[in-house]
């Protein structure tokens, strides 16, 4: 089962910092500086939540400490050793239409997660972090969507969501087992299974997908 990511960074707290650090003074500014709709901010201040992205996306453009926007604090490297777990966003985009073939695997980032938040998912030295494209995983991962993969997690269990490596293409898909053949299922009923034999040596099961996080 996919985990969503609930990202509890307080709207306001958020907000007064990227005032500080970016000299951004207003939600209609904020939008602009995110390239998204103002009503996803205001969404965002309504649910007094904001998606962890958003600070690593004005970090990168203001040159900010991503850590300092999410908590506040300004030692981020003694609270990692303790409290921390950076998990690598590598550069690879994971498809879930029909394929891609931007599969560089050198991190471009990596997003902060509390130990606790990774208990039950798996070891944090296994994880990394991939956006998806295409939309046949609809409704429950849409294109734009951040997936956490666990590399360590490559044996299939029916129904599970895995990425998978086929040629130089990575797709997210649910995989089932049958007879001699791997199926790779869409969720969304336009798209038509995927059948591979089964041991065929272009097919790589990559991890099992045990998180996303959504973009507003």
């Amino acid at each position: 089962m996919v985990s969503e990511g609930q990202d509890r960074l307080n709207f306001d707290a958020f907000m007064r910092r990227v005032k500080k650090g970016a000299r951004i003074q207003s939600q209609n500014q904020l939008a602009g500086a995110l390239g998204i709709h103002r009503s996803a901010v205001t969404q965002a201040k309504r649910r007094d939540s904001v998606p962890r992205q958003w600070a690593y996306r004005i970090a990168e453009a203001f040159e900010l400490d991503a850590h300092w926007l999410l908590t506040g604090q300004s030692d981020p490297v003694a609270l990692a050793e303790d409290e921390l777990v950076w998990v690598p966003w590598v550069e690879a985009r994971l498809s879930a239409g029909g394929g891609s073939f931007e599969t560089g695997s050198d991190p471009k980032g990596a997003f902060p997660f509390r130990r606790e938040e990774l208990q039950g998912l798996g070891p944090g030295a296994s994880m990394v972090m991939m956006q998806v494209s295409g939309d046949s995983m609809e409704p429950g991962i849409r294109a734009g969507d951040t997936v956490m993969i666990d590399r360590s997690r490559t044996a299939v269990v029916a129904g599970g969501i895995y990425a998978v490596g086929i040629d130089d293409t990575i797709m997210v898909k649910r995989l089932e087992k049958r007879p001699g053949q791997l199926a790779l299922i869409s969720d969304n009923r336009a798209y038509e299974t995927i059948l591979i034999d089964a041991g065929a040596a272009a097919v790589r099961i990559l991890g099992r997908v045990v998180q996303l996080q959504r973009r507003i």
